[in-house]
């Protein structure tokens, strides 16, 4: 273990979301049973303005919806940043609604064992999360989705979120963390007086939804000059894991200079997301062919943590502890 890999923070991602559904109350617990620092919820409304745990507006991916009679006639097709979508939406049903579903594993061919758990635990919300927060003793890092989405269909993020941290520590104890792939959400956020670090997050490519087809993409924002203007405006960047990769001439793999010049820049760095099995890892280091496999995950992340970032995100919260400490 390297002091900058015992000084990165676990955020574990939706919970420990690589051994239970994520956004699980089991998630969560289990999470801070396996060493996390924090744990990320990924937030959207429901009609009646409840932030609901939710990896997307589209409940049906990860709940028993699609599956419930009395739901059948809100299953709907609606464009969400750009993209077409079809399913049931958070925002047509009201909390009591959503309460009744239950979760389901996201991702079942790759985690058998996590979708053998389908089914025994419901949907969080915001508040509920706070609360196994506090109980376990873990930070929150919270994913504001979609808020542009969000905001054209009368349900702002952050007049949601203002309102369900008012007059608890949540909104001033720097135990929240913000962030979001849309700037504009993570400053309304500061301007209603929520005191969090604000995180902008970076896919690996294109432009984020609030700066429309015109404006800068994401890696023009990760260039020198786009890091130095973002320092102004927010606390750290997330990037999607595969840029901190690059290769040489001979194609052979290493770290990209991306944490040099993000450091130089004066913000935080965190990496998202470390899995083990080969769909998720960088193909030199796959072993095999079978998506679900595991592959040689050690030495990826032992380059990551290597980096001394700010934080990673991981949902195995208990593999990062083997690598790092």
């Amino acid at each position: 273990m390297t002091d900058s890999a015992s000084q990165t923070r676990l955020i574990a991602h939706r919970g420990a979301s690589g051994w239970a559904p994520e956004h699980t109350e089991a998630a969560v617990r289990l999470a801070a049973a396996l060493g996390a620092d924090a744990v990320e919820p990924d937030l959207v409304a429901s009609r009646d303005g409840v932030l609901v745990v939710r990896h997307d507006v589209e409940l049906g991916e990860t709940t028993d919806i699609a599956d419930r009679p009395e739901y059948a006639d809100r299953r709907a097709t609606r464009t969400v940043d750009g993209h077409e979508v079809t399913g049931w939406f958070a925002e047509d049903l009201d909390w009591a609604e959503i309460a009744t579903l239950r979760a389901r594993e996201r991702l079942p061919r790759l985690r058998p064992l996590s979708a053998a758990r389908d089914g025994e635990q419901g949907v969080l919300r915001l508040e509920d999360l706070l609360r196994i927060a506090d109980e376990v003793g873990v930070d929150v890092v919270a994913e504001l989705k979609h808020g542009d989405h969000h905001e054209r269909i009368g349900l702002p993020l952050d007049a949601l979120l203002a309102d369900a941290v008012a007059g608890t520590h949540w909104a001033s104890s720097g135990r929240l963390v913000l962030e979001s792939f849309e700037e504009r959400t993570l400053h309304a956020c500061r301007e209603r007086g929520i005191d969090a670090r604000l995180v902008y997050l970076m896919a690996d490519g294109g432009t984020a939804v609030d700066l429309g087809a015109d404006g800068p993409s994401f890696a023009e924002q990760r260039t020198d000059a786009g890091l130095a203007a973002l320092a102004g405006r927010v606390d750290a960047i997330s990037v999607d894991k595969a840029v901190l990769f690059a290769r040489d001439e001979e194609g052979r793999i290493g770290p990209s200079d991306l944490a040099a010049r993000t450091a130089e820049a004066g913000l935080g760095l965190i990496t998202w997301t470390l899995r083990p099995e080969n769909a998720f890892l960088e193909p030199e280091h796959r072993l095999g062919e079978h998506p679900a496999a595991w592959g040689d995950w050690t030495t990826e992340w032992r380059t990551v943590a290597a980096l001394g970032l700010e934080a990673v995100f991981v949902d195995h919260p208990d593999l990062w502890r083997r690598v790092a400490g």
